[in-house]
């Protein structure tokens, strides 16, 4: 797991699951649209990343390749102290991350980084 970003058990069985749906992942920390400031999981590439956004890391979830996720880099700004840890609880959020169908959503919970 990487430094700043982490995973609970319950999302990396969750990810393994849509992994097996959907191919390879991937996560982006949404900017409060829609969902509010929700961790948002897609097929890896169909989310487009450039010079705007920030790699967090990658975790390692229990598959051969490791699941990266990304942030603005504008909103980097706003957690730049922050460690996050991708969960996953009842509930549906706003229909554009992968999960939406199982009745679950992605929530991210943070903690000021150690120095």
């Amino acid at each position: 797991m990487g430094d700043r970003v982490d995973i609970s058990g319950e999302a990396a069985a969750l990810v393994r699951r849509l992994t097996e749906a959907h191919g390879p992942v991937m996560f982006h920390q949404s900017g409060g649209c829609c969902d509010g400031s929700a961790p948002m999981c897609y097929p890896d590439g169909d989310f487009l990343t450039g010079d705007a956004d920030v790699h967090l890391g990658s975790l390692d979830v229990g598959l051969e390749r490791s699941v990266p996720v990304w942030m603005s880099a504008s909103q980097h700004e706003y957690w730049s102290h922050t460690h996050l840890t991708i969960d996953v609880v009842p509930g549906r959020g706003a229909g554009f991350s992968l999960e939406a169908p199982y009745g679950v959503r992605f929530l991210v919970r943070s903690r000021l980084m150690d120095a």
